[in-house]
């Protein structure tokens, strides 16, 4: 038997690539400091814990409705009409284990062979690999560091066309923390909405922001009909394997995307969902305290990455990664952050793993300690020191 062809365009994610790498070198003694993994280092909130406990022992183990329960979706989207400005309600919700079936199950409901999508480059690796999968063709949309890691307008229009059926837009961005500023958001609403396209936002990092607060292109006039909110709770919740999530689209979407889900995964876990709904209902001191040490740790640790030689480092307004310029060191992005993790034990990501766009930098992730984020500073500033 051989695999069918179009798993030849299906990617993975280096940072799990690279994990295994530090991990076996952690297995022979080595000390790695990890910084490659974009997990928050947070616990689950406890009150989120108690409330999956006590559903478990209320019961709720069994299949629950494809879409989401409906008290469930009634607080996402809740939620989202407060924190996006928009008018929402549970028929727009679909609850999902995890954000990635947003991304999947929405682009396979839409896409043909030969559509066009445009996407961030560098940007999350899934989106070009499900694009490529699905026999589309995936148009890169250079994020420049002299533009705060955003669109370029007059790129951006000339890449339009009569094939163009996605946008993709993250912000906050992974990897480089950037986010979109609200004119251009209003300007890549001008531009789209008269056209025979959907925008698939992606939203995961919405709620880790330092610098003012994203704004979604739903808002926009004339876009909620035409955009797909992603979101969920990794994130924020620090709930990485709880494998949580939803999407906000029209109904007519979400139709399909629940024929998809029974063709998958029948429904989303009944006892994760009663967790979700306590998470967006109680009490978000927990989520506050993780974006101020967050807010510590990017201050901190891009001042540190600006003072190493042939760095230069911009601080992000999201997310919880730093995205340096390493062009001046003189070696390549990907022979560094090898060289980083086998001769300094810092495990760190190669920018070009993110599209062609990120060569030239390297993805560091904050979620770690502040002591050991300063250690790894110390190790990367003696291995530069010694070349």
């Amino acid at each position: 038997m051989k695999l069918a062809r179009r798993m030849d365009r299906i990617l993975i994610e280096t940072a799990f690539e690279v994990l295994v790498k530090a991990r076996a070198l952690e297995a022979k003694g080595r000390s790695v400091i990890h910084l490659e993994i974009g997990e928050p280092d947070f616990e689950t909130p406890p009150h989120v814990v108690e409330a999956a406990k006590k559903a478990l022992d209320e019961g709720w183990t069994h299949y629950g409705p494809t879409q989401g329960y409906p008290d469930f979706r009634e607080t996402v989207a809740r939620h989202v009409a407060e924190t996006r400005g928009i008018d929402v309600g549970p028929p727009h919700v679909s609850i999902v284990p995890g954000g990635k079936p947003i991304l999947f199950f929405p682009m396979m409901a839409l896409l043909e062979e030969g559509d066009e999508v445009i996407y961030p480059n560098p940007g999350f690796p899934i989106y070009e690999s499900m694009i490529r999968f699905l026999g589309a063709k995936p148009v890169a949309m250079p994020l420049k560091e002299e533009r705060g890691f955003s669109f370029d307008m007059n790129l951006f229009a000339s890449q339009l066309n009569e094939r163009t059926k996605m946008v993709i837009l993250n912000s906050p961005q992974n990897p480089t923390g950037g986010m979109i500023p609200a004119a251009d958001i209003a300007k890549i609403a001008e531009l789209v909405r008269d056209r025979d396209l959907i925008v698939l936002s992606d939203e995961i990092y919405s709620r880790i922001c330092y610098d003012g607060q994203p704004v979604s292109i739903a808002s926009m006039p004339g876009m909620l009909e035409k955009t797909i909110i992603l979101d969920g709770f990794s994130k924020t919740y620090s709930m990485t394997g709880w494998r949580l999530g939803f999407g906000v689209m029209p109904e007519w979407l979400v139709e399909a995307v629940n024929k998809l889900m029974v063709n998958s995964n029948s429904c989303t876990a009944s006892f994760t969902q009663r967790a979700g709904k306590a998470a967006l209902e109680g009490p978000q001191k927990e989520v506050e305290e993780m974006v101020r040490e967050f807010r510590r740790r990017r201050d901190a640790f891009c001042d540190g990455l600006n003072q190493l030689p042939g760095f230069r480092c911009a601080r992000p307004q999201g997310a919880f990664y730093a995205f340096p310029n390493v062009t001046g060191t003189g070696m390549s992005s990907k022979v560094l952050a090898e060289a980083l993790l086998q001769e300094a034990g810092v495990a760190c990501l190669n920018g070009g793993s993110f599209g062609e766009h990120g060569d030239g930098y390297l993805r560091f992730s904050y979620a770690n300690s502040y002591e050991n984020l300063m250690e790894a500073l110390e190790r990367m500033r003696k291995f530069l020191a010694a070349r």
